[in-house]
C-alpha cells in the first residue's frame, strides 16, 4: 500500500510554471460565464484528460491541449528557488564603506510547455496516447482526432507560441454530432507499430481502423465495423454484420436499452491465451460481452503468443479426437480453432522494423479469413455472486479493467536452445483472467474467468448435424464474483458522476479508482499469489483451512485523496502514475481549476539506487541540510473558486445593452412586464452567486476551526518532541553544568569507554589466540618443508636421515667441504715440498719454478673470490635460518 510522502508538488503551485499546464483558458471561462445555470451541470461520462509519455504530460483543457516536461519543470524551479535562497542580489562593499546591491538577472530558460492546437468543436473528454507514443487519440462527446505528436525539443526551444500539428479527423463521416455518441477509443494491443485504433459507441458498434500517416483514406473508413446488436442475434458466419451507413434509428428497443455500451478494454500486450485479442465490453445495465478473436487486417504478435495458441489448440484437439464423452459443439469449436492456426502457421510473416529504438524487429501476419472474420458474440456473461453481494450491481455500470492471466513460457520453451526475452511482469501473477467492473457508486466488483473466454466462430451457412449443434443454445458463459468493494460513502454517490480506472506503474494488480469525490488505491496481491498457490497444488494443508484463508483474504483499500466539497460538477481527471528518479512514485490529477499532485514514499530498493545516482558532494550537503520529515502530511487546502469567478450580473447587463431591449437600459425603472422579466433573471443570477459564496464563506469558516485544531495538534507534537530533546540534553538534571562542558564530557567518556573496550578484546584476542591450537595450514606446511629442505642443502643431513639424491654433490654444504678437503691438500703439499728443498737460493727458485709470477697471482685471486663468495653463502644462509626458527 504506497504512503503518501506529499499531497501537493510546490513546482505545479499558483505562481510556478508548471500550474500554467491547468489553469483554465480564457474561452472556458468565458463560455461558464454566459452559460445559463441549467446548461452547467456536466455531461455524464468519463473523463480522461491526462496523458503521459515518460515524464512528458499532455492535459487537456477546453479545446486545447498543454504539453509539458514535468521533470523539466520541477527542475526549473528548483533552479529559481535556489537561487533566490542564495540571494537575490549581490553585496559589493564600495571603497567609502557603504553597500549596495546589484540584482541578479535570471537565466533565460525555456518555458519547458506548450500548448498544441487541435481542431475540435467542443470540449476535450478523453485522451489516449499509442503503445509506441507517436500519435495521440483526442476524444470529444462524439468525434475522433487522431494527433501526431511532436519532438520533445519543441519544449526547451526558445519558441513559447501554440503549435499545431498534424491532426487527421476518424471517420469523419462516421463520428459526428448526428450518430451515437464514443463509448470508448482503444490502441489495439497487437497493432502494427502501435497504428491500430478500436473505436466503440455507445449504439454498440465496433470499428477497427488500421492507420497510416501517408495514406490519409485510412482515417476515412475502418477496416472492419461490426454491429454487436446484429451480431447478437446471428446464425452463421456468412451474415453481414458491419454497421449500416445510414443514421441508426433513435426510436425505443430493447436492444438500445439493454446494449447500451459503457465501455471496453482489453487485456495488456503480454498476457497469455487469446487474452491480447479478446475485446470485452461492458453495458450500462451490467451485461459484460466478450468478442474474441479481434484482430485487425495486419498484426503482430508478440514472440510467444503464436506457438502457446498453437500448442495449446493441438493439444485440445488431440485430447477430444477419440473421446466419446466429448460433444459435438467442442468438437467443432477445436476444429475451427484448428482451421484457423493452420492459416496463419502457413503465412510467411513479414519482416519490418519497429518504430522504437533498440527495440526488434516486429513479425506482421495477415488476419486469417477461415472460419471467419467476424468472431461469435460471447455473452452476456452470468456474473455469479454470493448471497451477500447480491446477484445484480448496485447501480449502471461505468468503466471495465480486464487484467489477463499469466504468459506460461516454462512448458513453451523446454527443450529450445534460444531464450526469448520475456516481460517477467506477465510471467507472475494469476493463470485466470480478471474482469473488474466499475459502477456509478463507486462500487468496485472483482470477477473471475474460470472457464476462460477462447476464440469462436458462428457456424458456416448449412444444415449438417454439427453445425445445428453449434448454433444450438447453450448455456451462457459465467465470471465467477470474487469481491466487493466500496470506494464512495453513500453520502458521497451521485447518479451523475462516473468513476473511472487507472493502471498502476508498479504492479498490474493493483490499479486506482478515480471519481468527483476521491481517488482510491486498490491492491489485489494480497489474495493473487495465494489463489495461484492453490491451482497449482502448492499447498499441503488442509482443505478448510485453506478456503478460510483465501475467503479471509481481502484486497488493499485506501483513499489516497479525498477532495474538499464532493461536487459532481467539479470531477477530478482520471489519474495517471509516474516513476522516475527525478519524480519519484508521483500521481498527477486534476479539477477544472487546478491541478492534484500526490508524492509516495519510494520503495527501498528504488531508494538506493537513486541515491547511488544522486551521490555527490553537493546534493550530500544539501541532504544534510534538509529538514527531518518526521510531520504527517495533510491535504493541501484550496479556497473555494467561488471566491475568484467573476459576476455573471455584468454579462447579463451586457446582453441587455445589445438586445431589443436596449432602450430601458438608460431610463427610468418603470413597473411593466419586461421590467418584472429582467429583475426576475437577475434575481436568478444574484440569489444562486450569493447561495455558493455562503457556501463558500461557511467552508472558510469549518477550515478555520479545523485549522485550529490542528494547529493544536501540531503545538502537542512540536512539546513532545522538546521534551525528548531536553531529556536527551539533560535540562533536567541537578548540577547546572553548561552545555558544550556537558557535550564534551561525554565526547570524552564515550571516546575513553571506546579505548577500553578495544584494548580488552585485543587481550582476549591474545588470550584466544594462545589458548587454542590448530592444524598448520597447506601453505604453513609447505613452508615447513622449504625451510627443512634449505637446511638440509646448507648444514648437510641429519643425522639418521636417508641420503642422498643425484643433486646431492651439487648442494652448497658438499661444495663447500671440497673446497676446505682441496685447500687442505694443497696447503700441505706446499709445505712437503718446501721441507724436502730446504732452503733455495734465489738463482735455483728462478730455474725450479716457472709459473709466471702474474699467473700465480691471478689464480690465487680466484681461489679467494670463490672462498669468499661461497663463505658468504654459508653464513647469509645460516643467518636466515637463525631468523625463521625465531619467528616460528
Amino acid at each position: 500500500m504506497p504512503k503518501v510522502k506529499h499531497y501537493s508538488a510546490a513546482w505545479l503551485s499558483k505562481n510556478a510554471p508548471g500550474n500554467q499546464l491547468f489553469e483554465p483558458s480564457a474561452d472556458s471561462l468565458r463560455s461558464k460565464a454566459l452559460s445559463s445555470p441549467s446548461k452547467k451541470k456536466q455531461t455524464p461520462g468519463p473523463r480522461r484528460t491526462i496523458a503521459r509519455r515518460g515524464t512528458e504530460v499532455f492535459v487537456a483543457v477546453g479545446k486545447e491541449i498543454r504539453w509539458g516536461d514535468l521533470v523539466y519543470l520541477k527542475e526549473e524551479w528548483m533552479e529559481k528557488q535556489s537561487r533566490r535562497r542564495r540571494s537575490s542580489s549581490v553585496r559589493v562593499k564600495q571603497e567609502d564603506d557603504t553597500l549596495h546591491s546589484i540584482e541578479l538577472e535570471p537565466a533565460e530558460m525555456a518555458a519547458g510547455w506548450r500548448t498544441l492546437k487541435i481542431p475540435v468543436a467542443d470540449d476535450i473528454r478523453q485522451l489516449s496516447i499509442s503503445p509506441n507514443t507517436n500519435l495521440l487519440a483526442v476524444l470529444t462527446t462524439h468525434t475522433v482526432h487522431i494527433c501526431v505528436l511532436p519532438d520533445s525539443s519543441h519544449l526547451t526551444s526558445d519558441d513559447a507560441s501554440p503549435l499545431k500539428p498534424k491532426t487527421y479527423t476518424l471517420g469523419p463521416t462516421t463520428h459526428v454530432t448526428s450518430r451515437a455518441p464514443i463509448a470508448s477509443a482503444l490502441w489495439h494491443p497487437l497493432g502494427v507499430n502501435g497504428s491500430c485504433v478500436v473505436t466503440v459507441t455507445v449504439d454498440a458498434i465496433v470499428r477497427v481502423w488500421e492507420l497510416s500517416t501517408q495514406d490519409r483514406w485510412s482515417f476515412d473508413s475502418p477496416t472492419t465495423s461490426i454491429d454487436l446488436k446484429k451480431l447478437a442475434d446471428g446464425t452463421n458466419v456468412d451474415q453481414d454484420f458491419s454497421a449500416s451507413v445510414s443514421a441508426t434509428s433513435k426510436a425505443f428497443s430493447p436492444d438500445s436499452f439493454e446494449m447500451e455500451v459503457a465501455a471496453a478494454s482489453f487485456a495488456t500486450k503480454g498476457s497469455g491465451g487469446w487474452n491480447p485479442m479478446t475485446l470485452w465490453v461492458a453495458m450500462r445495465e451490467g451485461d459484460v460481452y466478450a468478442l474474441s478473436p479481434l484482430l485487425p487486417q495486419r498484426w503482430a504478435p508478440p514472440p510467444t503468443l503464436i506457438p502457446s495458441l498453437s500448442v495449446s489448440i493441438v493439444t485440445t484437439v488431440a485430447a477430444i479426437e477419440d473421446d466419446p464423452s466429448v460433444d459435438d459443439k467442442t468438437r467443432l469449436l477445436a476444429q475451427q480453432q484448428l482451421q484457423w492456426m493452420g492459416e496463419i502457421d502457413s503465412q510467411e510473416p513479414q519482416i519490418i522494423d519497429s518504430v522504437i529504438p533498440g527495440e526488434p524487429a516486429l513479425e506482421v501476419y495477415t488476419r486469417p479469413t477461415r472460419p471467419g472474420v467476424t468472431p461469435r458474440l460471447q455473452g452476456p456473461f452470468d456474473l455469479q455472486s454470493d448471497p451477500e453481494t447480491g446477484d445484480d450491481l448496485d447501480s449502471s455500470i461505468t468503466d471495465i479493467l480486464v487484467i489477463g492471466k499469466k504468459t506460461e513460457t516454462e512448458d513453451l520453451m523446454l527443450g529450445e536452445e534460444d531464450e526469448l526475452d520475456f516481460d517477467n511482469g506477465d510471467q507472475e501473477g494469476l493463470s485466470l483472467t480478471i474482469v473488474c467492473l466499475l459502477s456509478t457508486s463507486g462500487q468496485v466488483r472483482v470477477y473471475l474467468d474460470t472457464d476462460g473466454v477462447q476464440a469462436q466462430w458462428l457456424p458456416p451457412k448449412g444444415k449438417s448435424r454439427l453445425i445445428r449443434a453449434l448454433a444450438a443454445e447453450t448455456e451462457p458463459p459465467t465470471l465467477l464474483a470474487f469481491q466487493a468493494i466500496d470506494t464512495m460513502t453513500p453520502v458521497e454517490v451521485n447518479e451523475g458522476s462516473w468513476p473511472v480506472f487507472s493502471l498502476d506503474v508498479t504492479s498490474r494488480y493493483s490499479f486506482f479508482v478515480t471519481h468527483h469525490a476521491a481517488i482510491t488505491f486498490i491492491s489485489l496481491t494480497p489474495w493473487i499469489f495465494r489463489l495461484e498457490g492453490e491451482l497449482q497444488g502448492e499447498f499441503e494443508a488442509g482443505t478448510d483451512f485453506r478456503v478460510g484463508l483465501l475467503a479471509n483474504s481481502q484486497s488493499i483499500r485506501d483513499r489516497v485523496y479525498a477532495q474538499q466539497a464532493a461536487d459532481v460538477n467539479i470531477p477530478l481527471a482520471a489519474c495517471v502514475t509516474i516513476r522516475d528518479p527525478d519524480l519519484e512514485y508521483f500521481l498527477l490529477s486534476a479539477t477544472p481549476y487546478e491541478p492534484i499532485a500526490l508524492t509516495f514514499e519510494t520503495p527501498d530498493d528504488e531508494r538506493v539506487i537513486i541515491k547511488l545516482e544522486q551521490e555527490t558532494p553537493v546534493r550530500e550537503r544539501e541532504a544534510s541540510m534538509a529538514p527531518l520529515d518526521f510531520y504527517e502530511p495533510r491535504p493541501v487546502y484550496y479556497p473555494p473558486h467561488t471566491f475568484s469567478e467573476s459576476s455573471a450580473l455584468s454579462e447579463l447587463l451586457e446582453r441587455l445593452r445589445t438586445s431589443r431591449h436596449k432602450t430601458i437600459v438608460g431610463q427610468e425603472v418603470r413597473l411593466s412586464p419586461l421590467t418584472l422579466s429582467i429583475f426576475t433573471d437577475a434575481h436568478k443570477v444574484l440569489s444562486e452567486e450569493t447561495y455558493k459564496l455562503g457556501v463558500a464563506a461557511a467552508e472558510v469558516f469549518r477550515r478555520c476551526e479545523l485549522l485550529q485544531a490542528e494547529l493544536r495538534q501540531q503545538v502537542r507534537k512540536a512539546n513532545e518532541v522538546k521534551g525528548k530533546i531536553d531529556t536527551i540534553n539533560g535540562v533536567h538534571r541537578e548540577n547546572k553544568e553548561p552545555d558544550n562542558a556537558m557535550y564534551e564530557r561525554r565526547i570524552n567518556e564515550a571516546r575513553e569507554r571506546q579505548e577500553r573496550l578495544t584494548q580488552r578484546m585485543e587481550d582476549l584476542r591474545k588470550m584466544v589466540s594462545k589458548g587454542t591450537t590448530r592444524d598448520l595450514s597447506t601453505k604453513e606446511r609447505a613452508f615447513v618443508e622449504e625451510v627443512k629442505s634449505m637446511e638440509g642443502s646448507v648444514c648437510g643431513p641429519a643425522p639418521g636421515a636417508e641420503a642422498g639424491s643425484r643433486n646431492l654433490a651439487k648442494q652448497v654444504w658438499k661444495r663447500l667441504e671440497e673446497v676446505k678437503r682441496l685447500q687442505a691438500e694443497l696447503v700441505a703439499e706446499a709445505e712437503a715440498q718446501k721441507n724436502a728443498s730446504g732452503p733455495e737460493s734465489p738463482a735455483s727458485t728462478s730455474v725450479d719454478l716457472r709459473i709466471p709470477q702474474d699467473i700465480r697471482r691471478s689464480k690465487l685471486q680466484q681461489v679467494q673470490g670463490l672462498l669468499s663468495r661461497e663463505s658468504a653463502l654459508v653464513e647469509a644462509v645460516t643467518s636466515r635460518l637463525e631468523r625463521l626458527q625465531a619467528s616460528m
